[in-house]
């Protein structure tokens, strides 16, 4: 077994880990990343590419996805491929009286925070998506919401990162977190050797939380599954992303006026076009352990709904299905920051639907800590121990 060393060895190889990757070697920092799969072969492929502020909780939630589409798109110029971003807008749709009247508070308290958030009537709808179902009766707009090929942006941010000198070692499992006699992170062990390093970040995902436990710690993350269908190339339905108001109510577990079997499942209509001139549909939330499944009957569900508000769809053949493990978190925010009690160690995990959204904004935080430096966005919010302060609200108002 070799031993090597590194500056920064970072513990997975999806969005976050390559995001970190990417903003820490292009500091000058010695990377290496350490993914026990391919790059981009968990969660990062098996989602969808939203870059949204749409659906963040008002405040420090959706200012802090403002700040990752800022950085979105300086990437764009930054990275050395392409990563088929663009950056049309998303809206929010409406069943009933009693959304439009949340769906105008939601919008007054994005404004209120300084996002670009307006309201949609009916006739808008009509205007924009002629095979909408017309009985909706209006919605809201996120203007600066955009949208990327996740498994592209990803293979970007590491192809960059490699320039800057990241090393990357796939197929490569990390056994345990290598502690000194002052129970600083100094390293880790895996499948091929010893790294040696004067920080350790994990960026597993829903591996995090095992990764995380060897060393004693314990942190809220638990994987929350969800199934995605691919439709054939077809008629123009839409250009930009389109989701139920319900969709927010699911995320954030409210409780929805829908069929028992649409809210045991969490479905909510996610309507997105791809570059590739077809489109994703979603959406489900179930917590089943690391079970990556597909099951039958939630894609079924998921097909009724979309059929709900967007009919046409019931005569577009579907191309494939997918599921993925998104790392919730009880308050839906990620945990990002240094462990006090391990010196050296940090942790950016718990995004849950969010990773692709957060990615940048999580990569440019993390280097800016490691080199002491102000940071990009407020950090205490993402602490890993506000879960044992009493300082969490894990309630969302809608």
């Amino acid at each position: 077994m070799k031993h090597e060393s590194a500056e920064v060895v970072i513990i997975g190889g999806g969005i976050i880990g390559m995001a970190i990757a990417y903003y820490t070697a292009k500091l000058g920092m010695e990377v290496v990343v350490v993914e026990q799969g391919e790059i981009g072969g968990g969660t990062s492929s098996k989602c969808d590419g939203n870059i949204l502020a749409i659906d963040k909780d008002p405040g420090f939630d959706s200012q802090m996805s403002l700040k990752s589409q800022e950085l979105i798109s300086a990437l764009v110029h930054e990275l050395d491929e392409e990563f088929e971003y663009r950056a049309p807008g998303s809206i929010l749709v409406c069943e009933s009286e009693e959304e439009m009247i949340a769906a105008e508070r939601w919008v007054r308290r994005q404004q209120e925070a300084g996002l670009s958030f307006k309201m949609l009537d009916q006739k808008d709808l009509r205007d924009e998506w002629p095979y909408m179902a017309s009985d909706l009766l209006g919605g809201l707009e996120c203007a600066t919401d955009s949208t990327v090929n996740p498994v592209l942006l990803t293979y970007s941010l590491a192809a960059t990162a490699r320039r800057y000198g990241a090393r990357l070692l796939t197929h490569t499992e990390v056994f345990s977190i290598l502690l000194d006699e002052k129970r600083r992170a100094c390293g880790v062990e895996t499948s091929k050797g010893t790294i040696y390093a004067n920080h350790v970040i994990v960026a597993a995902g829903v591996w995090t939380k095992k990764i995380i436990g060897s060393i004693g710690l314990d942190l809220p993350i638990e994987p929350r599954k969800g199934h995605i269908l691919v439709a054939s190339r077809s008629t123009n339905i839409g250009k930009r992303k389109v989701m139920e108001f319900g969709y927010l109510i699911s995320k954030f577990g409210g409780k929805r006026k829908v069929d028992p079997e649409i809210e045991k499942y969490g479905i909510a209509l996610v309507f997105e076009p791809t570059a590739s001139q077809n489109f994703l549909i979603g959406s489900s939330r179930q917590f089943v352990g690391m079970n990556t499944r597909v099951d039958q009957h939630v894609i079924r569900l998921i097909a009724e709904r979309a059929i709900r508000f967007f009919p046409v769809i019931e005569h577009i053949p579907m191309l494939r299905t997918y599921a993925g493990l998104r790392p919730w978190t009880p308050d839906h925010l990620p945990i990002v920051g240094h462990v006090d009690e391990v010196p050296g160690l940090y942790v950016a995990a718990g995004h849950e639907g969010d990773g692709i959204s957060l990615a940048a904004v999580t990569g440019k935080l993390v280097s800016e800590m490691l080199c002491g430096v102000p940071t990009c966005i407020p950090a205490l919010p993402l602490r890993y121990d506000r879960f044992n302060s009493g300082m969490v609200h894990q309630e969302v108002l809608i």
